[in-house]
């Protein structure tokens, strides 16, 4: 079962020991980017996945397909173009004090892409699942084309398409709203991750009664009627899944999910993060699991749901963006240890 998602990598440039940028003398080098975050836990578990991007023609673009490469990542399909790399600078936050992120991407190879630059007959002719995220038509009208254009082809193939909702208000920047691009792209979607946010600010739907700032716990069954009106909205959907993340502080968060097929709301067990290494790529390594599970336990929507949120409750213990656990420490810990013993 080979999978293909479509996205920006990126430079991320992080302030090392939870410094504040105006204490960096020097930042950490990570790779990463939602939709290849996706691709390297889907490595990391044995499954083929195949990453599409764009990269500048430089010795930066060369380091983004080295750490695609070590990772196991196929990159046959990327193409090459643009003036450069997209950056993004983190501050990583610790207890009360929330994470922080600048980006620097204009002009960069993605956003720079056009309808018509990748050969997606070609790139999904032996492709089971393709993956995309909000992101990308963030990015560019021409970067939405090309996002309309791969979700299109996949439909036309018989694809799987999967997307994770993934606002970001830092990055619609080009004069289009969420509402006039998203409807269409998410309507050839056959299943849709999201939260709270994503679900308000890209379609104008929120769960009564739900304030995340408040932290603490979050209770599953007053998503249900958002996850309804989704599937309602976009009925070509099978699935309809969100992450539940109660924040009591940038350190100590729960972290839980809830999936909806139409008829059963299936709820995974409530996980208490209370050391944060790095929350960054929480999301996408949920997306990643969903993806592994949903292929490897076809008929038990609820294990491929806990699995989901086990596999990301471990990356919030692994500092970068990509979700580095195997199916194995996974699966030690949807059986309940969490111990955290040394293996011998």
């Amino acid at each position: 079962m080979k999978v293909v998602t479509f996205g920006e990598i990126m430079l991320r440039l992080t302030p090392p020991n939870t410094r504040r940028f105006s204490q960096a003398a020097s930042f950490d080098v990570i790779y990463g980017g939602g939709e290849s975050n996706v691709a390297v836990s889907l490595a990391n578990y044995g499954v083929p996945v195949s990453f599409v991007t764009r990269l500048p023609e430089n010795d930066i673009g060369e380091c983004a397909l080295m750490e695609l490469r070590k990772r196991g990542v196929l990159t046959d399909d990327i193409i090459r173009g643009g003036e450069r790399l997209g950056i993004y600078f983190l501050e990583i936050g610790a207890v009360s004090r929330g994470s922080k992120v600048v980006y620097d991407r204009a002009h960069s190879g993605m956003a720079t892409i056009e309808k018509g630059m990748v050969d997606w007959e070609t790139v999904l002719a032996d492709a089971d699942w393709f993956h995309w995220t909000g992101i990308t038509p963030a990015l560019s009208q021409g970067a939405a084309d090309a996002c309309l254009e791969a979700i299109q082809t996949a439909n036309k193939l018989g694809v799987t398409v999967s997307t994770d909702l993934n606002y970001r208000k830092k990055l619609w920047k080009y004069g289009k709203k969420p509402s006039e691009i998203m409807p269409d792209l998410v309507a050839g979607c056959d299943i849709i991750l999201g939260n709270e946010e994503d679900a308000e600010k890209h379609f104008g739907l929120h769960p009564q009664g739900v304030d995340v700032t408040q932290g603490h716990s979050v209770d599953a069954k007053s998503y249900l009627s958002v996850l309804q009106q989704l599937m309602d909205m976009f009925p070509r959907a099978k699935k309809v899944i969100t992450t539940l993340r109660g924040s009591i502080s940038a350190s100590h968060n729960s972290w839980s999910g809830v999936l909806y097929d139409g008829e059963t709301l299936y709820e995974a067990p409530t996980y208490q993060i209370t050391h944060i290494v790095d929350r960054v790529g929480g999301g996408d390594s949920f997306m990643g699991g969903l993806i592994y599970g949903l292929l490897h336990y076809p008929e038990d929507d609820q294990k491929a749901l806990n699995f989901a949120v086990a596999a990301s409750c471990l990356k919030h213990t692994i500092y970068g963006d990509a979700n580095l656990a195997t199916v194995d420490e996974v699966e030690k810990l949807m059986q309940g240890d969490a111990s955290g013993r040394v293996s011998r």
